[in-house]
């Protein structure tokens, strides 16, 4: 049996893990996240496929691309997330689950931060944990893919 298809897409700046604002962001790399992606994906009977980009209409592409090829996406949309209403734009016509994360808490940070365009898009939302946050919506995505298959 195939296994169903997670988009985890990361936005601005999150190649810079590890590196930037690491009293914030912690010490794990992009990298370090996508093996823990893959990890979990697997003892959940996933397949992810992970990517990055510092374009916002390279994210785009990607979720629309999702619509055909993905059962859902998990998506860091980084600064983006206060910023794009393209973005959300292409979330909602996706027509899939979509769980946002955040490694940070967005609502104790500053108050641009505060309001997401793409939770409006969001099945869910994961923020202050720290980059298990991804792990946890990877758990999140199954319960949901599971609840509609069994609709």
């Amino acid at each position: 049996m195939e296994r169903p298809l997670i988009a985890v897409l990361n936005g601005p700046n999150l190649n810079m893990l590890g590196q930037r604002e690491p009293e914030i962001y912690g010490r794990a790399t992009l990298d370090d996240v996508e093996q823990l992606c893959l990890r979990t994906a697997e003892k959940l009977g996933l397949a992810v496929d992970f990517r990055q980009t510092n374009t916002e209409g390279e994210l785009i592409s990607w979720v629309q691309e999702c619509r055909k090829r993905a059962r859902g996406i998990v998506i860091n949309p980084a600064g983006y997330s206060h910023t794009s209403i393209a973005l959300l734009d292409a979330l909602l016509a996706s027509d899939l689950p979509v769980i946002e994360v955040h490694i940070s808490n967005i609502h104790r940070r500053e108050p641009f931060r505060h309001h997401s365009y793409v939770s409006r898009a969001a099945t869910g939302v994961i923020c202050g944990l720290g980059v298990g946050g991804y792990s946890l919506a990877l758990q999140a995505m199954t319960d949901l893919i599971a609840n509609e298959d069994n609709r």
